[in-house]
């Protein structure tokens, strides 16, 4: 770190991602247009806890609780991309539009932000008509979450004020994966989750089960350590180089390896899968019908139900993710291309087969400990007196995005300063 604010062009875009990151916290501590402060500080405890609306106030780093203006956080975006990215497999255009490279991507892309303003839009209404539910639930019958009524043209407004914090979030994230250091929505979520962290170290130091006291720091280190050491495992497969005659000289030759890593979706199945529990139990809370609360109850963020439905998603993305990022095929293409081949298999579709299979077996491994990672804390706190909502899917994200950061870092590190870094 030290090194890299010695870079100037590293430090410029250190800078503008910790603007990003700021000014988005900052958003979340301004209430929307109209909003009666003192009303929603009283609806706040509805948000505490490990209930499906804790989970989402954690992902919005506190901003759904005090109905800011980006109380929505990111979760639309991530919501539609998981859309988009699941329409791809099932609908030709879609497919073909990937297949194009940069530009249809930038097509998809457009996609994702229309579908994210109009998944924002109903999400904002959807918040707007819960609050009111709780407003008149409070014991004070003249208890109203708007400034001058419950009318049109103030709800229209606060819907409005809120899908545009989400649209400007989603430009942030945007704008810090192009000119700053990391994925902009990724770090956004990472920023969320550990504003949560002070709330998260006063529940554990005022709980009064000490035994949870006690064997907490423990735990979470030990997934930690176990978060790290899986997340940087990786299979090398050797690749040979056989040399080429280039004008009157020997070129190319040697020996690399390509490394699969046993993780190599990184965290995005935790996050897809997170965001597809909690939109169930969000529609119930929203609907506040007795089916619908108990619907919501049932898939509680510390339930059982919830557990294995989130280990279940992110065993299936895992699979699916790993089958985007990583084609066999075009893998084994390339190698033939470049004059490449594994020691004992012959190039073309022997290679690819031998890919997909050790791509096979490394994936699931790799999901089984993203779900065990993911569900083991939630288990555990389940068992004790904790009251706050900090388990393995946060943790996950946490480490998972330091250390993308991080091995980003190095990268522009080596890249413009390869002696300096080394030594």
């Amino acid at each position: 770190m030290v090194n890299s604010v010695r870079v100037p062009e590293i430090r410029k875009k250190l800078l503008f991602t910790a603007a990003m990151l700021a000014l988005y916290r900052l958003g979340a501590y301004i209430p929307a247009p109209g909003i009666d402060t003192g009303t929603v500080n009283a609806i706040a405890k509805n948000f505490a806890g490990s209930n499906v609306l804790g989970f989402l106030n954690l992902f919005s780093g506190g901003s759904l609780s005090r109905f800011a203006v980006f109380a929505l956080g990111i979760m639309p975006y991530i919501t539609a991309s998981i859309i988009l990215q699941l329409l791809q497999v099932v609908v030709p255009s879609l497919e073909k539009l990937r297949k194009e490279g940069e530009v249809g991507q930038q097509k998809i892309t457009q996609y994702t932000r229309y579908l994210t303003v109009g998944l924002a839009f109903f999400q904002s209404i959807g918040y707007v008509f819960l609050f009111k539910t709780f407003a008149s639930q409070t014991g004070n019958k003249k208890a109203d979450i708007i400034h001058g009524g419950f009318t049109f043209v103030h709800v229209f407004v606060i819907v409005l004020a809120l899908t545009a914090g989400t649209v400007l979030l989603m430009w942030f994230g945007e704008l810090i994966t192009q000119r700053g250091i990391g994925n902009g929505i990724s770090l956004m979520i990472f920023a969320s989750i550990i504003s949560r962290i002070p709330h998260g170290v006063q529940a554990w130091w005022t709980n009064p089960d000490q035994v949870f006291k006690v064997m907490m720091p423990i735990i979470a280190m030990a997934v930690i350590a176990g978060v790290v050491f899986i997340q940087e495992g990786q299979r090398r497969i050797p690749v040979q180089y056989a040399k080429r005659v280039v004008g009157r000289r020997m070129a190319g030759g040697g020996s690399t390896y390509l490394p699969l890593r046993v993780n190599m979706a990184g965290v995005i199945p935790v996050i897809f899968a997170a965001s597809l529990m909690a939109f169930p139990p969000t529609i119930g809370q929203l609907v506040q019908k007795g089916w619908a609360k108990d619907f919501a109850n049932f898939l509680n963020p510390n339930g059982t139900a919830y557990v294995i439905g989130e280990s279940l998603l992110i065993i299936v993305f895992t699979y699916f993710y790993t089958a985007v990022t990583f084609n066999p095929v075009e893998q084994a293409d390339n190698l033939k291309k470049y004059g490449g081949f594994i020691p004992g298999v012959r190039p073309g579709r022997p290679t690819a087969e031998f890919l997909d299979r050790i791509l096979a077996r490394l994936t699931f491994p790799g999901a089984l400990y993203l779900a065990a990672i993911a569900a083991l804390p939630t288990v555990l706190i389940n068992q004790t007196s904790a009251n706050f909502f900090f388990g393995g899917t946060s943790i996950l994200i946490v480490i998972g995005v330091a250390l993308d950061t991080m091995k980003q870092l190095e990268a522009q590190m080596m890249m413009r300063n390869y002696e300096g870094f080394l030594k």
